[in-house]
């Protein structure tokens, strides 16, 4: 294991696999992310929304990505994504595989 690193988690959720792919697939070739996970066939969501309660099937996406990358990626997926206010939540990676940290460090940022 590793000490804390730079490396995220960061989490959305899309209305589509249409969405989460085209999603996801900006941010690699963008270099915003090394990798990310869309998580199928769906998740059930249940929340507030506009003083009503909501339920609806959604795709769960999670992105590797780094800190110094964040704002630029949450920047991407606001842009791509179909919702009024995405989830968009990043999470502290504190440990893990050196080689495995390492590439999500070198596969993000400038070439």
């Amino acid at each position: 294991m590793s000490k804390k690193t730079e490396v995220i988690l960061v989490v959305t959720t899309c209305k589509s696999r249409a969405e989460a792919r085209q999603i996801v697939t900006s941010l690699v070739e963008k270099r915003l992310a090394a990798c990310g996970n869309i998580v199928e066939p769906t998740v059930t969501s249940i929340y507030g929304w506009k003083g009503r309660i909501e339920r609806a099937k959604e795709v769960l996406v999670i992105l590797k990505s780094t800190r110094k990358a964040f704002l630029a990626l949450e920047k991407e997926v606001t842009r791509l994504h179909s919702y009024e206010v995405p989830e968009i939540i990043a999470l502290p990676i504190v440990a893990g595989s050196r080689k495995y940290l390492s590439w999500v460090d070198k596969s993000v940022g400038k070439k």
